[in-house]
C-alpha cells in the first residue's frame, strides 16, 4: 500500500515526493556550468592577483595645443620616445574602421580572444606543422604592446589572458586607446598621433584615407615598413590595407584616390612652437594641454624674433608677448631663441626679472591725474633739482625746461616723473603695482623710494605687459593668462578716466613708421642693459624686451632704438584696431588752462566768493564723462551728469577743476566765506 502510494507520487501533508532523475545531458550541463563558474572565478582571482601593467600607457608625452586645438608643441615621453596619447574618439572613424578591417574583423563582439580565429590558427598549425595564421586580436596586440614578450606559445597564452583583462577593465574604447597610443611607427615613434606628426606633419585628427591606411600598416613590421627607409614597401603595405575586404565600407572614389596618393619618404620634425611656454604648462597631469595662444600668430612672432636676432650683437636676445587687451589671454609668447648657445636659450625671458626703466611712468601719471596732482595740460618743470642727496638726470643729460605733463610723459622726462612720485608717495605707487600683479622686487634692504619712478624695481615682461594693459583697459587689473578659463573681472586700480587720459597721450605715430592708433611707451634700464617697448591698441597689448640674458650691457642700446621698431612690427602683424589719441591742449609756452572743445566751468566762476554750505558745481561742453575735483580730490558724480555737489570743509581758498574724457581741464579759484 505504502509502496503503491509512493509510486503514485501521492502522500499526505508534509510528505516529500521522490527525487527526480537527472539524465546524462543534464549532468553534462551542470558539469559545464560548474566548470565555467570555476573558470570565471579563477580568472577573477588571477585578475586581482596579476593585474595588467598599464605603466607604458601612462608614461606618455604631452601635446600642447592652441585655443583652436591646433598643435603647438609635442614633448616626448621619458626616455625620448615619441609616445603621445590619443583615443579612438579623437581620430577619424575611418581610421578605426580600417584598423578593425585589417587586424580584427570580429573585434566588436569578442571578449578579447576570438575563438574562430584561434580555431583557424590551430587547424592551420596542425596541418602545416607551422604557424599559418596568427589569430591575434587587437586586444591581444594591445596586451603585447603593454608588456612585450618573446613570440612563444606561453606568451600567446599570457596575452590571451591579458586581452580579456583589458576588455574587462578598459572596455573596447580603452583597448583601442592602448593600440592607437602604443603601436610602433618606426624608430622612436609610437602611436598614431606621433606617426601622423612625423610622417605627414599633421595631427592624427586630420589624417586622410591614404594616411590612415599607412598608420594601420606600419605597425605590422615597423622597421621594415618605415616610409623614410623603405618607401616602396610602405606603399605596398598601405595599399594592401586599402584593398582588404573589410575596407569595402570606403566609397570607391575615396579608395581609388587614396591608392593614387604618394607615400611619404622623409620624417618631419615634431612641432615646436612656443617651446618655453609649452614646457611650462606641460608640467601638470593633463596629457593634452589647451592654451590661449593662436598658432598662426605664434608662428609669425617667432619668425619676427628670428629676423630681429639676426641683427643683434653677440649674445643679444629678444622676448615678445602679445595678449588680448580685454581678456588678458596671451596670444603669442616668444621667450627667446630656444636652446641657443650664448643666448640662454633654455630660459624664458618673458619671466626674467629686469629693470623696466621708464616703462612704468604711464601708471605714475595715471595715479597723479586721478589724485589731481596734475593733468595733461599742467605745466611742469624739467630743470635740475635735488631730491635729498639724489640729483636725477634725463637719459640724454639735457633738460627741456617748462613742459606740459603730456609732453613730459611722451618724452619720458625724468625730473617731472620724480616730482610726481614725491607728491604721490612711493609706497602708494608700489601698492598699485602689486594690485596689478607686479609685486615690486626692490634692492635688498631697501624700501619703496623715489627711484621707482625711473625703474628702480625688478619686473618681468609678463608683469609689465599686465601693467600696460590696465592703461589701455580703463585702469582695470587683470593677470595675464596662458590657460583658458579662470578669468575674473577686477576693480580698476586707477579710475577709468585717468587711465584713458594716459592712453590718449601715449597714442602717437611710431618714429620709423608703422600702424597708427597705437599707444606706446619705451624704457631703458641703467647702462643700456634692458631695452623695452610696450603698447596697446583697441584690442591688443604687447611688449618687447631686447638685451643680453647675462645682464651685460649692449652699448648704445635704448628702448627707442632697439625695442620700439620691433613693437611697431608686432602691431603691423596684428589685425588693425586703432584707438583715438589726444591733441595737445596747451601751447609750447605752457600757458594756463583754458576751455577746450567747448568745456566750460559754469559755476562757480573764477574768483567767486561763496557762503559756507552745500555748493553745486556745474559744467558744460566737453566729452563725457566729466570729473569734478576740488584741490585735486575727486567729487562723486554720475557718469552722465554735468554737475557735482560739494560741501566745503570750512572757510578758505580752494581750486575747483573739471576734466573731460579727452583730458581737457578747466579750473577756477574760489573763496569760501564764513557764514553769519
Amino acid at each position: 500500500m505504502e509502496e503503491a502510494e509512493a509510486a503514485a507520487g501521492g502522500g499526505g501533508a508534509g510528505r516529500v515526493g521522490p527525487a527526480r532523475r537527472i539524465g546524462p545531458l543534464g549532468r553534462i550541463g551542470l558539469g559545464l556550468g560548474g566548470a565555467l563558474a570555476l573558470l570565471l572565478g579563477a580568472l577573477l582571482v588571477l585578475d586581482r592577483v596579476f593585474p595588467p601593467d598599464l605603466s607604458r600607457l601612462e608614461a606618455v608625452g604631452r601635446v600642447v595645443v592652441d585655443r583652436e586645438g591646433r598643435v603647438l608643441s609635442a614633448l616626448p615621453a621619458p626616455g625620448g620616445v615619441w609616445r603621445l596619447p590619443v583615443s579612438a574618439e579623437e581620430v577619424p572613424r575611418m581610421l578605426v574602421d580600417l584598423l578593425v578591417a585589417a587586424e580584427d574583423r570580429r573585434f566588436r563582439w569578442h571578449f578579447g580572444v576570438d575563438p574562430i580565429a584561434v580555431a583557424r590558427a590551430a587547424v592551420g598549425w596542425a596541418r602545416a606543422g607551422r604557424v599559418v595564421s596568427g589569430g591575434s586580436t587587437l586586444s591581444m596586440q594591445a596586451a603585447r604592446l603593454l608588456e612585450p614578450r618573446p613570440r612563444t606559445l606561453r606568451s600567446k597564452a599570457i596575452e590571451a589572458f591579458r586581452a580579456m583583462q583589458l576588455e574587462w577593465r578598459l572596455g573596447k574604447s580603452g583597448v583601442l586607446r592602448a593600440w592607437l597610443t602604443l603601436a610602433p611607427m618606426g624608430g622612436n615613434l609610437e602611436g598614431v598621433r606621433a606617426g601622423a606628426l612625423a610622417w605627414f606633419g599633421r595631427p592624427a585628427e586630420r589624417v586622410g584615407v591614404a594616411e590612415a591606411a599607412l598608420l594601420v600598416a606600419v605597425p605590422r613590421r615597423p622597421e621594415a615598413l618605415r616610409p623614410d627607409r623603405q618607401p616602396s614597401e610602405a606603399l605596398a603595405a598601405r595599399n594592401a590595407v586599402l584593398r582588404r575586404r573589410g575596407a569595402a565600407a570606403l566609397p570607391e572614389v575615396e579608395r581609388v584616390a587614396a591608392l593614387a596618393e604618394a607615400a611619404p619618404s622623409a620624417r618631419r620634425a615634431m612641432p615646436r612652437l612656443a617651446p618655453h611656454l609649452s614646457r611650462e604648462v606641460a608640467r601638470g597631469p593633463a596629457e593634452v594641454v589647451r592654451t590661449t595662444l593662436d598658432a598662426g600668430l605664434q608662428r609669425g612672432m617667432e619668425g619676427l624674433a628670428a629676423e630681429v636676432l639676426a641683427g643683434l650683437p653677440a649674445r643679444g636676445s629678444v622676448a615678445i608677448l602679445v595678449a588680448d587687451l580685454r581678456t588678458r589671454e596671451v596670444r603669442a609668447l616668444v621667450g627667446g631663441e630656444w636652446l641657443a648657445e650664448g643666448r640662454a636659450g633654455a630660459m624664458d625671458l618673458t619671466r626674467a626679472v629686469r629693470s623696466p626703466g621708464s616703462a612704468l611712468k604711464p601708471l605714475l601719471y595715471a595715479m597723479a591725474f586721478e589724485r589731481g596732482l596734475a593733468r595733461p595740460s599742467s605745466v611742469m618743470e624739467d630743470l635740475p633739482r635735488r631730491f635729498g642727496d639724489w640729483a636725477p638726470e634725463n637719459y640724454a643729460r639735457g633738460f627741456s625746461g617748462r613742459v606740459t605733463a603730456a609732453e613730459a610723459l611722451r618724452q619720458s622726462l625724468n625730473l617731472p616723473a620724480v616730482a610726481l612720485m614725491e607728491a604721490l608717495g612711493p609706497i602708494r605707487f608700489a601698492s598699485s603695482l602689486k594690485a596689478l600683479g607686479a609685486v615690486p622686487r626692490l634692492p635688498a634692504g631697501a624700501g619703496a623710494a623715489l627711484p621707482l619712478a625711473l625703474g628702480g624695481v625688478g619686473i618681468t615682461l609678463r608683469e609689465l605687459v599686465g601693467v600696460t594693459a590696465a592703461m589701455g583697459d580703463g585702469g582695470r587689473a587683470g593677470a595675464l593668462r596662458v590657460l583658458p578659463g579662470g578669468g575674473t573681472a577686477a576693480e580698476p586700480v586707477v579710475r577709468p578716466w585717468a587711465a584713458e587720459m594716459v592712453a590718449r597721450i601715449l597714442v602717437q605715430g611710431f618714429p620709423g613708421g608703422g600702424p597708427s592708433g597705437v599707444g606706446w611707451k619705451t624704457g631703458t634700464s641703467w647702462g643700456g642693459r634692458d631695452a623695452w617697448a610696450v603698447g596697446f591698441d583697441a584690442r591688443h597689448v604687447a611688449g618687447v624686451w631686447v638685451g643680453r640674458p647675462d645682464g651685460t650691457a649692449i652699448p648704445g642700446a635704448t628702448g627707442r632704438s632697439l625695442a620700439l621698431p620691433v613693437l611697431a612690427r608686432v602691431f603691423g602683424v596684428l589685425p588693425s584696431a586703432p584707438r583715438a589719441g589726444a591733441e595737445e591742449r596747451v601751447g609750447a609756452s605752457g600757458g594756463g588752462p583754458r576751455a577746450v572743445d567747448g568745456l566750460r566751468l559754469l559755476f562757480p566762476p573764477a574768483g567767486a566768493v561763496v557762503e559756507e554750505g552745500a555748493v553745486t558745481i556745474r559744467a558744460a561742453g566737453g566729452q563725457r564723462p566729466l570729473v569734478f575735483l576740488v584741490d585735486g580730490v575727486p567729487l562723486a558724480s554720475g557718469a552722465a551728469r554735468r554737475e557735482a555737489g560739494w560741501v566745503p570743509p570750512g572757510p578758505g581758498f580752494y581750486r575747483v577743476t573739471v576734466l573731460d574724457a579727452t583730458g581737457a581741464a578747466v579750473s577756477a579759484p574760489v573763496r569760501v566765506r564764513a557764514g553769519e
